[in-house]
């Protein structure tokens, strides 16, 4: 917050999203700048979609089991009913969320909150994912993180799925997923590929 010349109080309101594939640290880039912004002693509250229960019903966990409390929500205009009197809202795992989430984040940002989104950019196939896409066409500023290659070490590109499922949302961790580079996960599709041949 800052002060005018008139002395009145400013909050300039800012969506941020930080996006990437799984295990390359969205979740503790955003606690980190939750925690940071709780001790600069302003409101923050953070949000996650309530299908999401891996670590913890009630927190948001990172991988390296970094957390933070949470308000777990159905649809992002639980939100805005939520967030009054907040000056920093964080939205974990906003893949998850439905279409409504950019309007809300804009609202959120237009009222003078700064609106903090992590997500998955990509689903498991390699497709933008849920309203990932349009929050980052909206964002002030987009931070994409990335995982290392399991297989060559190179930066990630997507979440490869290693168990024979189709479901778009399929929560997991690393027994369902791992990190693959653009050139890795094309060759793990066609051995994929090879192996459903009879």
């Amino acid at each position: 917050m800052t002060d005018n010349i008139i002395g009145e109080t400013h909050r300039p309101g800012r969506i941020e999203v930080v996006c990437g594939s799984m295990f390359s640290g969205k979740t503790e880039e955003l606690i980190r700048r939750m925690k940071r912004a709780k001790f600069a002693r302003q409101r923050v509250e953070i949000f996650k979609p309530s299908i999401d229960v891996r670590y913890s019903e009630m927190n948001v966990v990172s991988h390296d089991q970094n957390s933070i409390p949470s308000t777990p929500v159905d649809s992002s205009a639980s939100i805005l009913l939520l967030s009054s009197e907040i000056d920093v809202v964080g939205i974990d795992e906003a893949q998850f969320l439905d279409a409504q989430l950019p309007d809300v984040c804009n609202e959120l940002a237009n009222r003078g909150v700064r609106v903090i989104i992590a997500g998955l950019d990509m689903d498991y196939r390699g497709v933008p994912f849920g309203p990932m896409p349009a929050l980052c066409a909206i964002a002030d500023e987009v931070t994409k993180v990335h995982a290392i290659c399991v297989k060559c070490g190179a930066l990630a590109y997507v979440s490869h799925r290693l168990v024979k499922n189709n479901k778009r949302v399929l929560l997991g961790e690393q027994s369902e997923y791992e990190p693959l580079c653009r050139e890795c996960y094309q060759k793990a599709l066609r051995e994929e590929a090879k192996e459903e041949k009879p």
